[in-house]
């Protein structure tokens, strides 16, 4: 006998999870970051290249998967990562504050902490996905994402704003010891926010717990990815979170650059963009819950419809690039937030789907295996973002023009991304029929 489904408070629980996660990533990624740039004074690619590591780190996500798929538990796993994350956060701040006195070894203590950082977001964030897919019910998929990535946003802004009134006036022990009681914090809250969610007893083991136990990882990940539906899914992430990514880093500088807008000015269009994600989230999260089983509920046609509007809403920038500042660059950024956020929650929806759909589950394989390449994506995202910016300024005399050139090549990406999509919903399901029977899964059994 299976668990009883999540309800909305149990989401919320998991949220908590999130939430605990985000705050450590933010102080390592921005924080740490600005300290090392401005205070340290070292080269911005110091900091860039650490943030790389995290995410190369994420690789090993299908094979933290498949450790939690052996056995069967997924709350054994959260914790250890949000364990070994709490302490690469610690070591990270500690390390920083080193650089100032002793920096070879503050960078080599660094990239340890970093590697740390990477694997226990791949191990927690791997298992608590798997956790939603198994005990959500699937017309709610698209309402937990966003539940739960909100979450992790609440603690990018709690964080952020806490820790910035606490390291004032700055110094290096204050930094080592705000890093360390936030990391602390997050992991108890964590670790009291998944207790007694998976629920004990057998019922949580795999279905197919003995083949799993004597399954190797390798052969694991090879019967994944014989899976025609999820290869496909993994490409489509890779693709779109490529497309996803590689914006991030020039928007600003196009907004400079072409439009005029002072660094205050182009900040505020990264609020404005953030808003728009926003609203395409909970529009999602809304329309598909209370859809149900309809066409306006499948997260496949949300997935293709986001990735179609994003392209779209790219073509207005590249639009804008080639006119100038008498382009509502506003609205075109508010227009590719709605976007972006319509689509990447549908994606997270269906990958909850996805995860337990194969013939024999493997669901941390699978969810890992898509966790790693929109790691890798993430990584590879904001280098080939910039390096086209700037290859595109070299060949082309007209900056605006050049960044018009970037915006539609990313726009293509994600309307191959948004084939990819489709074609994932057309091929032969291969769950088993007690899965295609659930409610809302038999349309979309592959990215629903």
């Amino acid at each position: 006998m299976s668990s009883a489904p999540l309800s909305w408070w149990g989401i919320v629980q998991l949220g908590l999870v999130q939430t605990a996660l985000g705050s450590i990533v933010v102080l390592t990624t921005s924080t740490l970051n600005r300290v090392m740039v401005v205070e340290l004074a070292l080269p911005a690619l110091l900091p860039g290249a650490l943030v790389a590591l995290h995410y190369l780190v994420q690789v090993l996500r299908p094979r933290l998967g498949h450790g939690s798929d052996v056995g069967g538990r997924r709350t054994a796993w959260i914790i250890g990562g949000m364990a070994t994350l709490a302490l690469g956060g610690t070591l990270a701040a500690l390390a920083t504050a080193w650089m100032g006195t002793y920096l070879i070894g503050g960078i080599v203590l660094a990239a340890l902490a970093f590697a740390l950082i990477g694997l226990g977001v791949g191990a927690a964030g791997t298992s608590l996905l798997v956790l939603l897919a198994k005990r959500v019910e699937p017309r709610r998929c698209a309402a937990a994402a966003t539940i739960v990535w909100l979450m992790m946003i609440v603690g990018f802004v709690v964080t952020a704003t806490a820790a910035g009134q606490l390291l004032d006036p700055y110094s290096p022990r204050r930094l080592v010891m705000v890093t360390a009681g936030v990391c602390v914090l997050a992991f108890v809250v964590a670790w009291i926010a998944v207790r007694n969610v998976e629920g004990p007893g057998p019922e949580n083991a795999p279905r197919d717990a003995p083949a799993a136990a004597k399954l190797s990882f390798r052969a694991a990940l090879a019967e994944a990815w014989r899976d025609e539906e999820a290869r496909r899914f993994t490409v489509f992430v890779f693709v779109s979170m490529l497309a996803y990514s590689a914006q991030d880093l020039i928007l600003e500088p196009f907004a400079g650059t072409v439009f005029g807008l002072t660094p205050g000015e182009s900040t505020k269009l990264s609020g404005v963009q953030h808003g728009g994600v926003l609203v395409g989230m909970l529009l999602v999260a809304f329309v598909a819950t209370l859809a149900g089983t309809g066409r306006a509920g499948s997260l496949r046609n949300w997935t293709i419809a986001g990735c179609v509007a994003s392209a779209f809403a790219l073509a207005g920038l590249a639009a804008g690039g080639v006119v100038g500042p008498g382009w509502p660059l506003r609205p075109s950024v508010f227009a590719l937030g709605v976007a972006n956020g319509a689509f990447s929650i549908a994606a997270i929806g269906s990958m909850m789907r996805l995860a337990g759909a194969g013939q024999n589950a493997r669901e941390g394989v699978r969810m890992g295996l898509w966790g790693a390449a929109q790691a890798v994506a993430f990584g590879l995202g904001g280098l080939v973002g910039t390096a086209a910016s700037d290859l595109a300024r070299y060949l082309v005399a007209a900056p605006g023009l050049a960044y018009a050139l970037v915006f539609a090549a990313e726009g293509l990406f994600f309307i191959y991304a948004a084939r990819l999509a489709w074609q994932v919903g057309k091929a032969e399901p291969a769950a088993p029929r007690a899965v295609l029977d659930a409610p809302g899964v038999s349309r979309v059994a592959g990215m629903g």
